[in-house]
């Protein structure tokens, strides 16, 4: 669709200076109210974690539909959710739907660092991803970044698992998880409620759990 956006090669547009990038979240944070607590920090309704939140609360410029090389799958267990997580392999065939944020590089440093178990307040490293694509910082879940490209010359960065979709421990993702995830991508207005389902129940983790029906009817009301 037209409002689905794709990343260039090269940032065709100088952003020095601004401070800006885009995240590119393709999980719970997709769901601008889920994100709001890693920006401003709190607990969710029924989560068992409270999170310190950024040190900019500032919430996001502007949010978009994204489509990146790679896929989607479902692993490890999920405290939060008592699930598989979801993760992008960057490497693997297919198309990733995402949300991209537009938000400073020491909100997207703050809000990886919760995702990582970290605590925020430390800006990371930005400057191997952005050279060569992607930066190991840790063997652990989501300390790895990735930069899959440019949007309008601001960089494009997300986080994900150092392991391949391949070899991995997958795990079927949880009811309330698919929820949030098919928030957020319905809220973009790119994809249809039907093709979001398809999405979500293909994932590796998820397929063979759930099926297109079922994850359509767990989304068609949203708790």
């Amino acid at each position: 669709m037209s409002n689905v956006h794709r990343p260039e090669d090269l940032a065709v547009v100088s952003a020095a200076g601004t401070g800006l990038v885009w995240y590119a979240s393709y999980g719970s944070n997709m769901d601008l109210e889920r994100l709001r607590y890693y920006l401003v920090g709190g607990r969710p309704m029924g989560a068992a974690r409270t999170y310190p939140g950024c040190r900019d609360h500032r919430a996001p410029r502007r949010s978009m539909a994204l489509e990146l090389p790679g896929a989607l799958y479902f692993a490890t267990e999920s405290p939060v959710w008592t699930g598989g997580r979801a993760f992008y392999d960057p490497d693997a065939e297919g198309v990733l739907w995402a949300r991209a944020h537009l938000i400073t590089a020491q909100q997207f440093s703050d809000i990886a660092a919760q995702e990582m178990g970290r605590a925020p307040g430390v800006d990371l490293d930005l400057g191997t991803a952005l050279t060569e694509g992607r930066s190991v910082l840790g063997p652990g879940r989501y300390e790895t970044l990735v930069r899959p490209g440019y949007l309008a010359g601001v960089p494009v960065f997300t986080f994900t698992a150092p392991w391949r979709s391949r070899g991995a421990v997958l795990n079927r993702p949880s009811p309330a998880y698919l929820r949030h995830l098919a928030a957020g991508l319905l809220a973009c207005g790119a994809w249809e409620r039907a093709a979001v389902a398809e999405y979500l129940a293909r994932a590796p983790g998820a397929a063979g759990a759930w099926t297109p029906c079922e994850v359509a009817q767990l989304i068609s009301v949203r708790p």
